[in-house]
């Protein structure tokens, strides 16, 4: 068994015993615990009463957090012509189409969103099996296939974070920096809950929300009370 540091150890003593804590204090908690030499994301992981094996148990979407996520997002745009300068004049950092495609193909993926124009999706359709499994697939549920890409490149570097259920049920994210006030921290998480709450599927049975849980990058998680994270 691995050796604990003693920042690891350090946490872990803070953490013990503690559960079920207003997203206050779980905050407060985690901000004092992060120690990392770097800029720790306070991260979520929701556990739901879903299965998404089925269809109708699938939860996806998107939010824009109020205070923004604190992380430089990369975006890379599929587009021809006119959107493509469009593109480049709302800040994308990789903008093209065959050249982009070949450049994917080839393993090199710089960018941690992906945008297409509609007319791009057949290009798009053959880099599935490299972007699918990394949750970088360009999909018009989430607004990442369109027309307004000045829009959706905006969007997406000014904090708004994509949440897709994993096969255990689980939806992760980060949802602000430790260095970000609590209060701003405490509204981006109610912002994600607010945003997963409403997502819920028909197919869904029984209590959607089961257990939320926030942590820093380094740091050991802590459970949150939901009337708290739901801002009730």
């Amino acid at each position: 068994m691995a050796k604990l540091g003693k920042r690891t150890k350090a946490a872990r003593t803070a953490f013990e015993g503690k559960m079920q804590l207003t997203v206050e204090d779980a905050l407060a908690l985690i901000k004092t615990s992060a120690t990392a030499k770097f800029d720790e994301t306070v991260e979520i992981a929701m556990n739901l009463g879903v299965d998404p094996r089925h269809a109708d148990q699938m939860v996806r979407g998107v939010v824009t957090l109020p205070n923004g996520t604190g992380k430089t997002v990369r975006v890379a745009v599929f587009a021809r012509g006119a959107k493509a300068d469009e593109a480049k004049a709302a800040g994308a950092d990789i903008v093209g189409a065959e050249d982009l495609m070949e450049t994917i193909q080839s393993g090199k993926i710089e960018f941690d969103r992906c945008i297409a124009t509609p007319d791009m999706m057949p290009l798009v359709g053959r880099l599935g099996k490299i972007l699918g499994p990394r949750n970088l697939m360009p999909n018009p549920k989430v607004g990442t296939v369109t027309m307004d890409v000045k829009t959706a490149v905006e969007a997406a570097k000014g904090g708004e974070v994509q949440f897709k259920v994993e096969k255990a049920g689980v939806i992760h994210a980060g949802v602000g920096k430790v260095s970000f006030d609590g209060e701003k921290l405490a509204e981006n998480i109610r912002a994600f809950v607010e945003a997963v709450t409403r997502a819920r599927p028909s197919g869904a049975k029984g209590a959607y929300l089961r257990k939320v849980s926030l942590s820093s990058t380094m740091g050991p998680g802590v459970s949150v009370d939901l009337a708290s994270a739901a801002g009730n």
